[in-house]
């Protein structure tokens, strides 16, 4: 009988369409999934949206939709990014489901039924955007500690859920189960600053928004998100109250939440408790992974440096991206994600060293052989490296994967990768192929780079699973399971398939052209548009009150430089008089040298949004006039101060 293996992302808020970063946590999840599946454990993996809330009732009302018909939207798009990634999820659950709202209904009753729940007043400070109530010594700055968005006075009556009568029993738990939340410093970071100085009571209903699930008992009061989010883990088992399902009976309790840092209270300590009081088992851990950073910063869209999944598929195909998220974040610290880093990536270890290993060792069969693969066994010594650098890499890339060190497993496969191609170098098969005495030897150099090349595509099938399957359609092989990597030989011997490139190397400067073009384009059309009057054929009018909205500001060119890569982009520093420079990106390269620009005073649009070009920040645009295909850019008499507004 196999071995269960239950493990869940959170599940994404349907507030937007998620970012790449968001995108990361279903890509992790996914490669575990399909490494237990690999080894041979029986896997339910589960993920999905939360769609309850203020945040959404509001979004709705400013789109004039209800927030059901919203967050249809919203959570098809998720979705359609989960599977466009290639995630081999088994369910996805949404809050809004029947099945969910009415057993999230039973829980509450159950455990108000109990004395774990009881009514009170709540006073207090409020963040919308993350739903956490806050005391006035917890903010920072007189903002939201986790966010660093304003907050909300807010006083309401209010179920709360009995957290400290719990708080020893979690505290002992955690203690005696040494391995539940991981990494280790997330465990510190729980004890020492939630549990250690005393849990306060949770408040879990709200009566000044109506999406939501309505208590039963007290209809004014919808039930408030985390009895209604976290309990999706086991509602999508089929947990009842009254007696649950088999599903349940097999799957529960969960091996791993896979969930973002910034959440670990939230799975640590509140979930934990509620299940305890609901005298269900703990999930067995939960592992907290880390931030994927654009450059230094979180993705925002207010700072302009938000990527999505999908248009990264575009330029760089499902696997590539699927790759480089994989490979490029740290077990335990942030990651960083640029468009320059992401081609480096690709084209070193794709293209360069797996996607040449397997062009070049196929062409070679076909050239040499007709494409038949014979095991010949004239065997020297570096034959035995080679099989033992693969038999290794296997224990290692394992021991790896069951601890959800997903980068360092994949650095052990590309290790193998290069390992082959130095053996490729050893070897030197056009060498042997000019002598007919050697081609008994050149076939087994051949047959030992294809299993070799099996090997890898055994290992990388949980990551890359597209790729996986073009490599064993290229050595034509059927033996791709777990246990067939438990000896070097076991590739029969038959015909290679054609040669086809894994990945095309990446033309760096083309596709960082291609790419700002494509932000350049997005970002107009994120900027106001007015319908074009029928009225009016010559263009749009616009009232006052539309004009007003654009501040026009006068700056002084402070300095300006070339962006780096780029022949139409300057990057200039303004000053505009508010005491702090502002950066701006402008094409103009092609009619402006640098020393043409500094010290004039131009006009710049002030609270245009930020946008990435090239990867450089920049912070609004200067006014140029369009003559003959040639920019003009607008200077204004130097007496002029710079800040003053253009009216």
């Amino acid at each position: 009988m196999k071995e269960k293996f239950y493990l869940t992302t959170a599940i994404a808020y349907t507030s937007r369409k998620p970012h790449i970063g968001n995108s990361y946590e279903i890509v992790l999840t996914d490669a575990i999934a399909r490494f237990k599946r690999l080894i041979g454990n029986d896997v339910f993996f589960l993920t999905g949206t939360d769609e309850h809330g203020q945040k959404i009732e509001e979004i709705a009302k400013e789109m004039g939709i209800t927030p059901k018909a919203y967050v249809d939207q919203i959570a098809g798009e998720i979705r359609k990014i989960w599977d466009l990634m290639d995630c081999s999820y088994d369910k996805f659950i949404r809050t809004t489901d029947d099945y969910h709202e009415a057993v999230v209904k039973k829980i509450f009753k159950k455990l108000y039924d109990q004395g774990d729940i009881y009514k009170s007043e709540y006073e207090g400070w409020y963040c919308t955007p993350c739903e956490s109530f806050w005391t006035e010594t917890q903010l920072a700055d007189g903002c939201c500690p986790d966010c660093g968005r304003p907050v909300k006075k807010t006083k309401e009556e209010a179920y709360f859920f009995k957290m400290s009568k719990y708080q020893d029993r979690l505290m002992q738990y955690i203690e005696e189960h040494t391995t539940f939340i991981q990494p280790e410093s997330r465990k510190r970071e729980m004890v020492n600053n939630f549990l250690k100085p005393g849990l306060q009571d949770l408040c879990v209903s709200r009566t000044s928004f109506s999406w939501g699930i309505p208590v039963d008992f007290d209809p004014k009061h919808v039930i408030y998100v985390w009895i209604d989010a976290l309990t999706n883990y086991i509602t999508a088992l089929g947990y009842d109250p009254d007696g649950s399902s088999e599903l349940f009976q097999k799957y529960w309790p969960a091996d791993v939440h896979i969930i973002g840092k910034d959440i670990l209270r939230f799975h640590t300590i509140y979930w934990p408790i509620m299940l305890m009081a609901l005298d269900i088992p703990l999930p067995k851990q939960v592992f907290g992974h880390p931030w994927l950073l654009s450059g230094n910063d979180k993705m925002s869209k207010s700072k302009g440096n938000v990527m999505y999944a999908d248009d990264l598929a575009r330029h760089f195909g499902v696997d590539g991206v699927r790759y480089y998220l994989l490979k490029e974040m740290p077990y335990a610290q942030d990651g960083t994600i640029t468009y320059e880093n992401i081609i480096a990536r690709y084209n070193s270890d794709l293209a360069n060293t797996l996607g040449n290993l397997v062009n070049r060792t196929v062409a070679m069969s076909n050239k040499y052989f007709d494409g038949a693969v014979k095991n010949t066994s004239v065997s020297e010594p570096v034959d035995e490296e080679l099989a033992n650098a693969c038999l290794t890499a296997v224990k290692e890339y394992t021991d790896l994967m069951n601890q959800f060190r997903v980068a360092d497993a994949l650095e052990v496969i590309m290790n193998v990768a290069r390992r082959s191609n130095k053996y490729i170098d050893e070897t030197a098969p056009w060498t042997l192929a000019k002598e007919e005495s050697n081609r008994p030897r050149l076939q087994t150099v051949l047959y030992n780079l294809l299993e070799s090349i099996r090997f890898i595509g055994v290992m990388i099938s949980p990551f890359l699973p597209k790729t996986s399957e073009k490599i064993f359609e290229q050595i034509k092989t059927d033996i791709t399971c777990y246990d067939s990597l438990n000896a070097f030989g076991k590739l029969k011997e038959g015909t290679v398939g054609t040669a086809v490139p894994l990945f095309a190397r990446i033309d760096e400067a083309k596709k960082l052209e291609e790419l700002e073009a494509e932000i350049a384009k997005a970002q107009a059309a994120d900027a106001p548009k007015e319908k074009e009057s029928k009225d009016q054929p010559e263009g749009v009018m616009i009232g006052i009150e539309d004009f007003a909205k654009v501040e026009l500001k006068a700056a002084k060119v402070l300095s300006c430089e070339p962006v780096k890569k780029s022949d139409k982009l300057l990057c200039l520093q303004l000053d505009d008089g508010t005491g702090t420079p502002r950066q701006v990106v402008s094409g103009i390269a092609a009619w402006y040298r640098p020393e043409d620009l500094v010290g004039k005073t131009i006009i710049v649009v002030a609270n245009l949004k930020p946008a990435k070009l090239r990867g450089v920040l920049s912070n609004g645009m200067i006014l140029a006039a369009d003559c003959d295909d040639a920019a003009k850019v607008l200077f204004l008499d130097d007496s002029i101060p710079a800040g003053a507004k253009i009216r």
